[in-house]
């Protein structure tokens, strides 16, 4: 009888602990953004997008973000919007949306630099051309789950073929430096 109760608790303590680290299918919420950033002649400018849908296959381990086994996010290229019409629609020439719908990235691979502190490497899919960046990105669980992730890259025109855009024939005219930023919130 003592050896069947040391076998049945040995069984729930492993129980336990493998679901305690089992990867876990994550999904982005509503809270998360993205966010392009670039200048021109006459201003800075942003550009956000509320429409993306993204999971992750991530392991959480007492409220630690343990490890990144998969992400894979897709934006809807014209759900890119700023303040400006006319800018939309020179942004969606640019990224020939005609032609190329999304903006994808998939994580290849991920490496923990610290306890909150990740690289990530990763493809992006840009108006059809698809490029490897290696991102740092700043990680944090909530008390009800949800895995933040939290970082930006800098890339250029025309790493993915494009040409920056100019307006009212080539008076104003975009920088070559675009900053991604994002802030995934995997729940």
């Amino acid at each position: 009888m003592k050896s069947k109760i040391k076998t049945i608790i040995a069984l729930l303590v492993l129980v336990v602990s493998v679901s305690v680290n089992a990867q876990k299918a994550y999904n982005l919420d509503d809270k998360t953004s993205f966010s392009v950033n670039g200048t021109s002649t006459m201003h800075d400018w942003e550009m956000k997008s509320a429409s993306k849908t993204g999971t992750a296959n991530l392991t959480v381990t007492n409220s630690k973000l343990v490890d990144i086994n998969s992400i894979d996010i897709t934006l809807p290229a014209e759900s890119i919007k700023s303040e400006k019409k006319s800018m939309d629609k020179v942004a969606y020439e640019t990224l020939k949306t005609d032609k190329f719908k999304n903006i994808k990235y998939v994580l290849k691979d991920a490496e923990k630099v610290n306890e909150t502190t990740w690289n990530l490497t990763g493809t992006y899919t840009i108006a059809g051309v698809s490029k490897v960046f290696k991102t740092q990105v700043k990680s944090t669980v909530a008390a009800n789950g949800t895995v933040t992730l939290q970082g930006s890259n800098k890339i250029t025109f025309t790493e993915f073929g494009m040409k920056s855009p100019t307006a009212m024939f080539g008076a104003i005219k975009t920088g070559e430096d675009l900053t991604i930023k994002f802030n995934l919130n995997f729940n």
